[in-house]
């Protein structure tokens, strides 16, 4: 057994038995929590370099450790990990000597003051992530095949790039 999955406020602990763990309401996710405000894959639990990991999948109402929204995060020993408003400890011991690898900071615009502030629900995220469209470059002039004025049009434009 890596650790386990504990409760808050009660229940049979549940354990980690293998290194890559989905969470969510599906029934061939590896822990199924059968609530409607848990997704059908809500994240996923990973044991890395004798640690444990979070990822949250796109989850509609998010992952918290501590009360805190992250879409990834490396986990200690007794940190409370929510699953939407379900709430569980993680239990587990180290299976190296050498701390977590470092959480990156979080994006300091990924979420509202408000927010922050606890004042406000967080936003709805995309249930997938999308692809960003490419950014067109202006469209160059078609020059008239008649007159010499459009070469020079074509030289001023790519003499701005």
């Amino acid at each position: 057994m890596l650790g386990q999955l504990v409760p808050v406020g009660g229940g049979d602990p549940i354990p980690l038995l293998q290194s890559r763990i989905v969470v969510g309401r599906r029934p061939t996710c590896d822990i199924v929590l059968e609530f409607s405000n848990v997704s059908s894959q809500h994240c996923e639990l990973l044991y890395e370099q004798g640690h444990w990991k979070i990822h949250d999948l796109g989850s509609s109402n998010g992952t918290k450790v501590n009360g805190v929204r992250h879409d990834e995060r490396w986990l200690k020993p007794g940190d409370e990990v929510t699953f939407a408003k379900h709430k569980f400890v993680i239990d587990f011991v180290p299976g190296s000597s050498d701390p977590p690898p470092a959480n990156e900071e979080e994006n300091p615009f990924s979420r509202s003051l408000l927010e922050k502030a606890g004042l406000a629900e967080p936003e709805r995220r995309p249930r997938s992530p999308r692809t960003q469209l490419p950014v067109r470059p202006p469209s160059r002039p078609q020059p008239d095949p008649n007159s010499k004025e459009g070469e020079e049009d074509i030289l001023r434009w790519l003499a701005d790039e």
